[in-house]
């Protein structure tokens, strides 16, 4: 899964000379937490965030009046206060990877570069999770087994053949490695919704081959209920 397939292509973006006055207005605008800053090509030069523009507005004690507040904001630029040298991803690779650095580094969001450091997307955390979501099959429902399998070459073509077997339909399949450094693997595995007759049958039969650590139900109806209007 590439960055170039799920980022955000329609990038909010400015030059090194737009007043933070009318970034700031436009991050409030679109509801966004940075901007990337470009030059003249299209090049990246450094992101504008919302902690850049409150370290560079004057603090509230300040003796000066709106009007001269208002003056000197104007006269500052993109390019005086933003964040140079920001954490990016290429476009060309996987969006695991831009989640692992959006996490390391406690950030919302990356701008996405083609190898010539040229300006071509965004990606996000509302992007990570739209993908988790779409490629688990989540909103489609179904069931998921989580299994506690031996790392070994061969055990998960093993659950896989008999989940097919007892009529199962896989929809996805994720792999977690504990930290403990055993030789073990927690495998979770979706299938399509099952009558709850087969769906019995299949954990019985499941169960006493593989340990089980849960199965789980998931309803796409629900995820719609429960919005907050």
């Amino acid at each position: 899964m590439l960055v170039r397939d799920w980022m955000t292509k329609d990038v909010v973006s400015v030059d090194d000379d737009t007043p933070i006055m009318k970034a700031g207005a436009l991050m409030r605008e679109k509801r966004i937490r940075f901007l990337p800053v470009v030059n003249k090509h299209g090049s990246l030069t450094g992101v504008l965030t919302d902690r850049d523009l409150k370290a560079a507005s004057p603090s509230c004690a300040t003796s000066l009046d709106v009007y001269e507040l208002n003056y000197l904001l104007s006269n500052v630029k993109a390019g005086e206060i933003m964040t140079r040298d920001p954490v990016i991803v290429k476009q060309d690779e996987t969006i695991e990877f831009a989640a692992a650095l959006l996490l390391d580094n406690k950030i919302s969001g990356l701008p996405v570069v083609d190898a010539g450091l040229k300006l071509v997307g965004v990606i996000t955390q509302s992007d990570v999770f739209k993908t988790l979501v779409k490629i688990t099959g989540t909103l489609v429902g179904g069931v998921q087994f989580a299994f506690h399998l031996d790392d070994r070459p061969g055990s998960l073509k093993e659950v896989a053949d008999e989940i097919r077997r007892l009529g199962g339909r896989i929809v996805s399949v994720l792999t977690h490695y504990p930290e403990s450094g055993d030789k073990f693997r927690e495998v979770y595995l979706r299938i399509m919704h099952v009558p709850a007759d087969q769906l019995e049958n299949m954990k019985k039969e499941l169960g006493a081959k593989f340990r089980i650590l849960y199965v789980v139900e998931d309803f796409a109806e629900e995820v719609k209920r429960r919005k907050k209007r």
